[in-house]
């Protein structure tokens, strides 16, 4: 049973992309227009529009803003395919982790490098595509949230890190879309969300996001799991991905893997929730999977204001990588994957 957000992240509307700006949350919860492909690059950068999901179809959006550029110049169809081909290239590199871009791009390039249209034609094709890949997200997230309820046990408390919700999607949401699912069976369910240092998207946007749905959540401390796991207060760890590698070693926001070495000492299962375009079967492990080294200012700066010395160094990495021995399960839309990853990820594609 799917429960129904009432957030839509993202969507394209007629020529342009309209987005929740999630910079301003929980201040203002505002919509935003992206009318040209640079504005999308800086917006996917600045993370106006953030979450793997929600990025991949915001790159998507970005390569047709691209081509609705492109085709007002005065380029033969040859010239226009060949510098469309370069800006969705250009799209892909505005975020390096979170291969859901990457997919996106290449989903569109495919497009290109296959019409047999004109240039009218082939804007055409890729708005198409992009709404349809807009579309098949939120189904896609149903019925991870679907999948991941079947482990969720009776008025569960279930720990999340970040935001993997609605608003780091098109608008149900991976690790808030297990929690949605399992809510709208059993309305005991709880959420505990750790703030996420250093751009708190725990503290500003999940619990933001689950009020918004009336779904009991909790903030904490980054610090405090391991107190509350030990108190047996926390039954399960539901958190979203960035990057998969094959072989199930999972890239996401920074402070996961020390969430995940805390649940495996307590013995609470750790879960993955993410479609199948978060996993990179390019890669072997977690070793090769490139981790954004983001502004020292999210470090140094809360709300504009220096909270330490200025003469500090620092070194702030958008991401880490939990093992795929700390993960019980990585849940997607065809069904939670189990160790061997190498085994179970590969079969999951043939299906």
């Amino acid at each position: 049973m799917a429960f129904e957000s009432k957030i839509k992240t993202i969507e394209w509307v007629d020529t342009y992309s309209r987005m929740v700006d999630q910079t301003v949350i929980p201040y203002e919860y505002k919509f935003v227009n992206i009318t040209d492909g640079q504005e999308m690059f800086d917006a996917i950068r600045n993370m106006i529009v953030r979450g793997a999901p929600a990025i991949g179809i915001a790159g998507a959006h970005g390569v047709v803003l691209f081509a609705q550029a492109l085709a007002k110049e005065s380029l033969s169809r040859d010239e226009f395919v060949s510098k469309l081909i370069e800006k969705a290239e250009y799209m892909k590199t505005s975020r390096p982790t979170a291969v859901n871009l990457m997919w996106a791009c290449q989903k569109q390039i495919d497009v290109i490098k296959a019409s047999k249209s004109d240039i009218n034609g082939i804007v055409e094709e890729l708005k198409q595509n992009a709404i349809k890949l807009e579309n098949e997200d939120i189904e896609i997230n149903k019925k991870i949230g679907d999948y991941g309820a079947e482990v969720v046990p009776k008025g569960a408390t279930i720990l999340t890190h970040c935001n993997a919700g609605a608003l780091a999607t098109v608008g149900y949401g991976t690790a808030l879309g297990v929690v949605r699912s399992a809510f709208a069976k059993d309305n005991t369910v709880q959420v505990f969300a750790d703030e996420t240092r250093p751009r708190q998207q725990g503290a500003r946007i999940t619990t933001f996001e689950l009020a918004m749905d009336g779904i009991p959540v909790t903030l904490i401390t980054d610090g405090m799991c391991s107190y509350f796991m030990s108190k047996g207060m926390i039954d399960m760890v539901v958190v979203g991905a960035d990057r998969i590698a094959a072989n199930g070693d999972t890239a996401n926001k920074i402070g996961t893997y020390t969430v995940a070495i805390a649940a495996k000492y307590h013995n609470v299962p750790f879960y993955i929730a993410a479609p199948l375009s978060t996993i990179d079967t390019s890669i072997a492990t977690g070793a090769e999977i490139p981790i954004e080294e983001r502004s020292h200012e999210e470090v140094t700066h809360i709300n504009g204001d220096w909270i330490c010395s200025d003469k500090v160094k620092v070194i702030n990495p958008g991401f880490d990588v939990t093992p795929h021995e700390l993960i019980a399960g990585i849940i997607t839309e065809k069904g939670i994957l189990r160790p061997d990853y190498n085994k179970s990820i590969a079969e999951a594609f043939q299906k």
